[in-house]
């Protein structure tokens, strides 16, 4: 079972990078309207925001490290397409989400705002990685092979894991924060549960 679109539809090389290069993006900024509030994100995003906070050390490389060991499940699950593909997208978002800050910053934005913000362009940011055959790795990898194979949504298996991180925030963040934190990662796994259909956007081998 492959996590691509049907031949009959499936998007060119141009359509592919646009899309690649969009979402991440939608999802790097969306990491500054978190870091202009105080938040975190759940899945490997978010755990890389709580290791930066006390360590002092950037997101983006974090990010991208920690994503490693989850492309050889995306190799033997889903193929060279969608792993390289995917680690073009965590490519793009670790270097934005760093590159961003230095042409635009974010000032006196409330946190219930900064976490809706957040959610809703993550979330359209991973519904386009979706429907391009990419993820940004992680739990994103799983949620899909579950989704595909288990019928599992894919959007639930994410929340279950921004429980564990958000759990960890608390360690590292005061109450507060973390609740808006929760509200930002709610919007974001309600619009991917809502428009991600895996019947529409994967094709069985």
């Amino acid at each position: 079972m492959l996590f691509e679109t049907p031949p009959s539809t499936r998007h060119s090389l141009v359509e592919d990078a646009q899309g690649i290069l969009v979402g991440a993006t939608l999802v790097a900024l969306s990491v500054q309207f978190l870091r202009a509030s105080d938040l975190v994100t759940g899945q490997l995003a978010g755990l890389s925001l709580i290791i930066a906070i006390p360590t002092g050390w950037t997101f983006g490389w974090i990010f991208f490290l920690i994503n490693l060991p989850f492309y050889a499940l995306a190799l033997r699950k889903f193929g060279k397409r969608f792993t390289v593909k995917t680690l073009i997208a965590v490519t793009v978002m670790s270097a934005m989400t760093e590159m961003i800050p230095h042409a635009m910053t974010i000032n006196d934005l409330h946190p219930a705002l900064g976490a809706a913000f957040a959610g809703i362009l993550a979330g359209v940011g991973l519904i386009l990685l979706f429907r391009h055959g990419a993820t940004l790795g992680g739990v994103g990898i799983v949620a899909v092979w579950l989704q595909n194979t288990r019928d599992i949504k894919a959007g639930n298996v994410q929340l279950a894991f921004d429980l564990f991180v958000f759990s960890m925030a608390l360690l590292v963040l005061p109450l507060a924060s973390v609740a808006w934190s929760l509200l930002g990662a709610v919007v974001l796994n309600v619009i991917i549960t809502v428009n991600h259909r895996h019947d529409r956007y994967v094709a069985r081998s």
